[in-house]
């Protein structure tokens, strides 16, 4: 008995992942196909090469924000927290290859920090996400302006060979996805602490009542997704050999959109952090795809927008249902029809 209920409660978990990694992996090779058709030079292998490292940083961002989305929360600190790590590490060394370990050690504990604040205000406060983590972008953007002064600088030498660095025919910043999507993995499938993050994640109120610490994961969640961010700056600090102050920016709406496009619910639960990954590498070929075409930056915001829409679309939508009740619909207009026409 105990066996058959274990089997039904995880078949829901297991059809979603199915459904997630499907749902992005035939979106991905759709994409690719129609780029070969439509856009030759968006799929040739110089541009693939140049396209991968900003899918890396893509996804690992990613993994960060499906955290957050985990415990029906979301970040938009992302710009400011990139952004900060970006200009720590180019800053602070000011090409120095002996001050980049501080500078990095420096950027990890202003993520710890901010993450820190987030999940104070939202674990323990219960502020609203949104207002939330606005506010902390803010004072990161604030700490952004004050060490950067609107100036520019070159990335260390050091920094720069590493993450623009190819081992195996493989960018550097491949591997450091990678071994974020490792980590993700293993923590919540194989350990006690992940399984609770996600039960917590799917029904709070449940969660507490069974004696779970509801706000410590909530919390840590926050704390989790800022260090992923600083990676992703870290890595976009050494791929662009002189980042500038706002380059995190344009990761506030992709970040999200990969979290849905992977299948992980808004409403919070069980995360698809490999579907993520996938969902990384389509949105960034999206990005070329659209970009070989000759548009504006206007328009690729708006694709954006779009895959976003369509990815909570699939996932949220009870597409049977609707056919259902569209299906009553029309059967009854048709009764009614035919209650009207004249008796022969």
């Amino acid at each position: 008995m105990a066996q058959t209920s274990a089997a039904v409660l995880s078949k829901g978990p297991r059809i979603q992942i199915a459904k997630g990694l499907m749902t992005v992996l035939v979106s991905s090779i759709v994409l690719f196909a129609l780029s070969f058709v439509a856009a030759p030079s968006s799929v040739m292998p110089s541009t693939i090469q140049s396209m991968l490292p900003f899918a890396a940083i893509l996804a690992i961002i990613g993994l960060g924000q499906m955290l957050t989305i985990q415990q029906a929360g979301i970040d938009l600190s992302v710009p400011g927290a990139v952004s900060l790590a970006i200009v720590i590490v180019s800053h602070e060394p000011n090409g120095d290859n002996s001050k980049l370990l501080p500078a990095i050690f420096l950027a990890i504990a202003f993520a710890i920090g901010a993450g820190l604040i987030n999940g104070y205000l939202i674990g323990f406060l219960n502020l609203n996400p949104i207002i939330a983590t606005l506010g902390t972008n803010a004072l990161l953007y604030g700490a952004v302006l004050g060490i950067s002064q609107g100036i520019p600088r070159t990335t260390t030498s050091l920094l720069y060979s590493v993450c623009n660095g190819v081992t195996l025919g493989i960018p550097h910043a491949i591997y450091f996805a990678l071994g974020a999507l490792l980590a993700v993995v293993l923590m919540l499938r194989k350990t006690v602490a992940g399984r609770r993050f996600e039960s917590i994640g799917a029904s709070a109120p449940v969660a507490r009542i069974s004696g779970l610490r509801v706000k410590t994961h909530q919390g840590l969640a926050y704390v989790w997704a800022q260090l992923f961010y600083c990676l992703a700056g870290i890595l976009l600090a050494g791929i662009t050999n002189q980042p500038t102050a706002f380059m995190g920016d344009q990761y506030m709406l992709p970040s999200v959109a990969v979290v849905v496009l992977g299948g992980t619910s808004l409403l919070g639960g069980r995360g698809l952090p490999s579907a993520t990954v996938i969902a990384a590498l389509f949105l960034t070929q999206l990005d070329q795809f659209v970009l070989a075409l000759g548009v504006n930056f206007a328009v690729r915001t708006l694709v954006q927008a779009a895959a976003l829409a369509i990815g909570v679309a699939i996932y949220t939508v009870d597409w049977a249902r609707l056919r259902s009740v569209l299906k009553e619909l029309l059967s009854g207009q048709n009764r009614r029809v035919k209650t009207s026409l004249p008796s022969a």
